[in-house]
């Protein structure tokens, strides 16, 4: 799993509350086995016209302003529906490091700190000056500082977040659930070598 430090890019804003993880990642885009590809099929239903191909020049993430964007900031119960990790791998494919919404759905934002994604959540007022922000300057670049639980812009905005300590520890030193159980990998061998078969 990739580290999260310090990560500044261009912000994507999505506003639109309650996007499930069918909206995501569609359904039929799920057959996939490994953990890539998942990006070019991310809001497939909003990204593209009915033909499947040709850009919805309407979508926020179709919008010049936004080309290349890694921060997402939407509004509240963002990855609602189920609990698929797809729609994790597919933000995370995209491109995206952060996601900042006033609220998300316990599984999808359990999800996100298992794959490197960092969803912070902030009061819907502090969400709504940063939609703010991004509609007067576009591109809009925010820098989400993990380390010192910081949100900042180059125009003086600070917002501060909070994240679980271990959560935090685990993306800071880029630890996914096997990467933890490696750390204990003499211990485990010391173990199996004792055991009797």
């Amino acid at each position: 799993m990739q580290k999260f430090t310090v990560h500044s890019g261009i912000v994507a804003t999505l506003d639109r509350a309650n996007v499930d993880t069918d909206q995501i990642i569609p359904k039929q885009f799920l057959k996939r086995i490994e953990r890539t590809g998942f990006g070019q099929f991310l809001f497939y239903d909003w990204r593209f016209q009915d033909d499947g191909t040709t850009p919805n020049p309407d979508f926020e993430l179709n919008h010049p302003q936004v080309e290349g964007a890694s921060i997402l900031v939407a509004r509240q119960n963002f990855g609602s529906g189920s609990s698929r990790e797809h729609a994790v791998w597919a933000l995370d494919d995209y491109g995206f490091r952060a996601v900042i919404a006033p609220s998300f759905a316990d599984i999808f934002f359990n999800n996100c700190f298992k794959n490197g994604l960092l969803p912070i959540v902030l009061p819907e007022a502090q969400v709504e000056q940063i939609f703010q922000r991004a509609a007067e300057h576009a591109p809009y670049t925010l820098t989400v500082d993990l380390e010192n639980h910081l949100v900042r812009d180059e125009d003086g905005l600070k917002l501060s977040f909070e994240v679980d300590a271990s959560r935090r520890h685990n993306l800071l030193h880029g630890l996914d659930d096997i990467a933890q159980t490696l750390q204990h990998e003499e211990k485990i061998s010391q173990y199996e070598a004792a055991r009797s078969w």
